[in-house]
């Protein structure tokens, strides 16, 4: 490693501490665009009767929202943003924005700017031609180019490394160079693939919220693909839930967690349980059900039927455990089959008759921990409990 790498790396985590700068505002554009996808869909080949990459898809993302593409690889979000960014034609539907239709509009003629995984910087330049190149295609004058390339390195505390090439810089700040070459183009919407997979866990932990913090400022349309839910959540003012090609649930991060629309979004986003009840009465979005032996009254999802499939979505969070006599596993005792300390929290496995529960108890040092054998009264937070189709119907 040379001598300027080595400084690069070691400057790395004070650029992260001290965020993106002192004047990001300087780069907003003045009119955030409202994207609207209707009917998309994609099929690769010639085959137009082959399976659809994407299908059907119908999303609205107003002026300054930042909206996250978010599923298993596959499901067709990484297609989705290729297609409103142009780099894929639809093999039907409509693009907008701002009512402009986009179907026919080359990637280089729209208001818009991608953030590539793999940074895609230009290893013969210079961070400062790499910010400028667009700008220079753009055919813009030498000393508007200069100005607007040193206000965009001045925000994302690159300065001092505007002479550098790319591999004298660390993953964190090549990022940040690909960030202020996508801004100093002032789009109207900032596009988002999987930006941060290749940083490791602290340092993308950092970035993720220093892109949320600075979209904020600047108050631009950004659609962001990942498949990781941590950062779909932390960074999201909706999320786009996608599989198989199709959008399962639009809705906030809070929404999606505590009340998915199907069976998989459940199952996709965090840890879940899921019960097999009986159901006995359901009215005004609330049902009773009969679970670990008691009877229990639990928010419900709209397509509830009292004579339909159901199942019982619990959080590991909102279990509650306390101590019994009893020996034998049935009713609402459950048996601890194993647990595991994080520090921050404990998680146990727990065998019930309703089948095996993971229990994720937050603070240990402040709760009575039980160990493997140790038999266990079970129950969970009604309130925070969600009743839905095993069909999965969506909203």
């Amino acid at each position: 490693m040379t001598a300027t790498s080595e400084s690069a790396m070691t400057h790395d985590t004070t650029l992260a501490d001290d965020s993106l700068g002192t004047a990001p505002d300087s780069l907003a554009t003045s009119t955030p665009g409202r994207v609207s996808l209707r009917g998309l869909r994609k099929v690769y080949g010639e085959d137009k009767n082959a399976t659809p990459a994407v299908r059907d898809v119908d999303l609205d993302i107003e002026p300054g929202e930042f909206i996250t593409l978010l599923g298993p690889s596959g499901c067709g979000k990484t297609t989705t943003l290729r297609m409103i960014a142009g780099f894929e034609t639809p093999t039907a539907g409509e693009i907008r924005l701002d009512d402009e239709l986009l179907n026919k509009v080359a990637p280089n003629k729209r208001p818009m700017a991608m953030v590539f995984q793999s940074y895609a910087l230009f290893p013969h330049l210079t961070v400062f031609d790499n910010v400028a190149y667009g700008l220079k295609l753009k055919k813009m004058p030498s000393a508007r180019v200069a100005e607007e390339v040193e206000t965009a390195l001045t925000s994302m505390n690159l300065g001092p490394y505007r002479d550098r090439a790319p591999h004298q810089m660390s993953g964190g700040q090549q990022q940040r160079v690909a960030l202020a070459r996508a801004l100093v183009m002032r789009p109207k919407v900032l596009l988002f693939d999987e930006p941060l997979s290749n940083l490791d866990a602290k340092l993308r932990v950092q970035m993720r919220g220093e892109i949320r913090r600075l979209q904020r400022r600047l108050g631009i349309t950004a659609v962001f693909v990942t498949h990781d839910q941590d950062e779909a959540m932390t960074m999201s003012d909706r999320i786009v839930v996608m599989n198989v090609g199709v959008i399962e649930q639009v809705d906030t991060p809070q929404e999606i967690y505590r009340h998915p629309a199907t069976v998989f979004v459940a199952d996709f986003i965090g840890r879940a349980n899921f019960l097999d009840v009986d159901v006995h009465a359901v009215e005004d979005g609330r049902a009773e059900v009969g679970v670990l032996g008691k009877r229990w009254t639990v928010p419900k999802h709209p397509g509830v039927d009292v004579d339909e499939p159901v199942t019982l979505l619990v959080r590991p969070e909102s279990v509650r455990l306390s101590p019994t006599d009893s020996r034998s596993v049935g009713g609402s005792v459950g048996r601890v089959l194993s647990s595991m300390f994080y520090g921050e929290s404990i998680e146990y496995d727990i065998e019930t008759e309703a089948g095996n529960l993971v229990v994720s108890v937050a603070d240990p040092h402040a709760h009575e921990t039980f160990g493997a054998g140790d038999f266990l009264d079970v129950g969970f937070e009604e309130g925070r409990a969600w009743l839905m189709p095993v069909g999965g119907e969506t909203q």
